[in-house]
């Protein structure tokens, strides 16, 4: 596993999340779009305005929420994902 340090050290140089990282269509710590990728299990990491962000079950979710299954919330359907990330960038 990762050392408490290991970990603030990637969240320390990680770049600001991208719009879809934001709406839940990508990971937070590698960026798997979750539109493509085939059948990825995402866990709730945090939220940020209101939308749940993401993060892929295991390793990315102990980077990002410090629990390799996140929060105890059920992510949204991609497809409601979709469609709010349109709804917000047309």
């Amino acid at each position: 596993m990762y050392s408490q340090d290991a970990i603030s050290g990637r969240r320390r140089g990680r770049p600001e999340p991208t719009a879809e990282m934001l709406s839940g269509l990508a990971c937070l710590i590698c960026g798997t779009d979750y539109r493509s990728a085939p059948a990825p299990e995402a866990v709730v990491v945090s939220h940020r305005d209101d939308r749940q962000l993401l993060a892929c079950h295991g390793t990315c979710a102990r980077m990002a929420s410090g629990s390799v299954n996140g929060l105890d919330e059920t992510p949204l359907p991609l497809a409601e994902r979709v469609r709010r990330h349109q709804a917000d960038h047309s």
